[in-house]
């Protein structure tokens, strides 16, 4: 079994809001893959289903993003995972809006969802960065984290989450590549060709040749001419 994670804040207030892509995500999987109802579980949110034949626990804390890290160590000692079982989808700031990249351990890079889930699993869960862009200076990150995603950025928004449930199947099974590929393909799509095809050559006709000056000799002139 797994656990996909998603990390935001509970509560109509924050459903839009950049901090919560991770809740979004999990929201589209859950939709598209006809996982189960919601139903409140280990302080937090929890649907059930099936992804590339593995059975998966989505989970989404209601702790508030800075004390996830309790629900999501409950879910695991109840399930008895190990860290390596647990992915968890979260804002990125480092990327830029519409990217994706997924990571197998490391730091917390300051991310308070992550240093809770840091705090009670350890660091070796595989993450998938959601990247939402960086408001350019860090004092300004609180506000800007906790503000809604503009009209603007609907467009690449709906794309992510799209490309995230197509591949989502290739993450549960451990194919990391496939899954950021698909992803792709909806954010990025290949551009078609519109270079038109060259025309072939021809040969150049060669010119007519030019019609011979009439003969305007009388009969009895050429047969004279012809015995000079």
């Amino acid at each position: 079994m797994q656990l996909f994670v998603g990390l935001g804040n509970p509560g109509a207030k924050y459903a839009m809001n950049r901090h919560n892509i991770g809740f979004m995500a999990l929201d589209r999987v859950a939709e598209d893959h006809g996982f189960a109802p919601w139903r409140s579980k280990f302080q937090g949110a929890v649907s059930e289903g099936v992804l590339g034949g593995e059975k998966v626990l989505l989970l989404k804390p209601e702790t508030f993003m800075n004390k996830s890290g309790q629900s999501v160590g409950e879910a695991m000692r109840f399930y008895k995972l190990a860290p390596g079982d647990v992915t968890v989808f979260h804002d990125e700031l480092d990327l830029a809006p519409s990217k994706l990249k997924v990571k197998q351990g490391g730091g917390h890079a300051g991310h308070n969802g992550l240093r809770s889930v840091h705090g009670h699993i350890g660091e070796a869960y595989r993450r998938v960065r959601l990247g939402i862009g960086h408001p350019g200076h860090k004092d300004a990150v609180p506000g800007y984290v906790l503000r809604d995603f503009p009209k603007a950025d609907g467009e690449w928004l709906d794309d992510l989450m799209r490309g995230i449930s197509d591949g989502v199947a290739e993450l549960a099974k451990g194919d990391n590549g496939r899954f950021m590929n698909a992803v792709a393909l909806r954010t990025a799509p290949p551009r078609s060709s519109t270079t038109k095809p060259k025309a072939k050559a021809t040969a150049t006709p060669a010119p007519a040749p030019e019609p011979e000056p009439e003969d305007q000799r009388s009969s009895l002139q050429k047969l004279m001419d012809r015995f000079k």
